[in-house]
């Protein structure tokens, strides 16, 4: 893997981050506004989101006195490009159980 995927998976290996994510994914959101919908401590909610900046999977802005956070999904691609290496596995097992099935006699 290259290192420089690392901070990405890195971001995605933390279920609070996935979840700020799915949340970004709706729409762009304060801090204030993502704080909300966890029981943390708002410096907690900066860090994961700066741990999402690091990855690339996030943009964020200031806007006045509001800090906004918004889902970047390319940030997303490297990560899906490298997770779609291993479908040829699943493509290979899911063909064998094709086959498996359509060969099949009724009395077995």
């Amino acid at each position: 893997m290259s290192p420089a995927l690392q901070p990405a998976f890195r971001a995605l290996a933390d279920p609070t981050r996935r979840e700020i994510l799915t949340s970004l994914s709706q729409r762009e959101m304060s801090l204030n506004e993502v704080t909300a919908q966890f029981s943390m401590t708002r410096a907690a909610v900066r860090k994961h989101l700066e741990v999402l900046v690091e990855g690339n999977l996030i943009h964020i802005r200031r806007q006045g006195r509001e800090t906004l956070s918004t889902l970047n999904p390319d940030g997303l691609r490297p990560v899906v490009d490298w997770l779609s290496f291993f479908d040829q596995f699943w493509d290979e097992k899911l063909d064998a159980l094709k086959t498996a099935i359509e060969t099949e006699t009724p009395d077995e």
